[in-house]
């Protein structure tokens, strides 16, 4: 059996959301139980020059939204990028899951050569929609979701490999 454009996105992205949900979940009981101020996590990085936690979870929504949106045709939701709380977190994950959900299978399966441009520091770059999902998209959402991994794991919350993984 083939598998589609579809079953490479939305069920892709939904679960990576998911996973990262569980992460979120998993720290912050980790942080309550032990006194950590999640607030420290929240807006912790890896290094001065990348992203936050929460910066990355923004780019993740943005990844798998965007990616959704443009190889199925359609214009992603606008989520203006002011989470501060865990709970906001959260909240952007579960829109961003939502979105993923109402997106028609049929929006994307069949379309795999549709154009899907896109605007880069070095200009615009243009893919068919299954090139853009298999080499910009995907690895996209899963730098975001794994440096979102890497920072709770270097703050020391009790994370490992089957917590972002998932259960199969």
């Amino acid at each position: 059996m083939a598998l589609s454009l579809y079953d490479l996105s939305v069920p892709v992205f939904a679960r990576g959301l998911g996973q990262l949900t569980h992460l979120l979940d998993k720290s912050l009981a980790h942080a309550k139980a032990n006194g950590i101020d999640p607030a420290t996590l929240v807006d912790a990085r890896l290094a001065p020059d990348m992203l936050t936690l929460v910066g990355q979870i923004q780019r993740a929504s943005d990844a798998s939204k965007l990616g959704t949106a443009r190889i199925a045709g359609v214009t992603a939701p606008s989520f203006p990028d002011e989470e501060k709380t865990w709970d906001d977190l959260v909240a952007r994950i579960a829109k961003t899951r939502d979105f993923l959900a109402s997106v028609d299978r049929a929006l994307i399966d069949g379309h795999e050569d549709r154009a899907v441009t896109i605007k880069t520091r070095e200009g615009e770059a243009t893919f068919t929609a299954q090139r853009y999902l298999l080499q910009f998209a995907l690895p996209n959402f899963f730098f975001h979701v794994t440096t979102a991994y890497d920072v709770l794991r270097h703050k020391g919350m009790p994370i490992g490999k089957m917590d972002y993984l998932g259960k199969f």
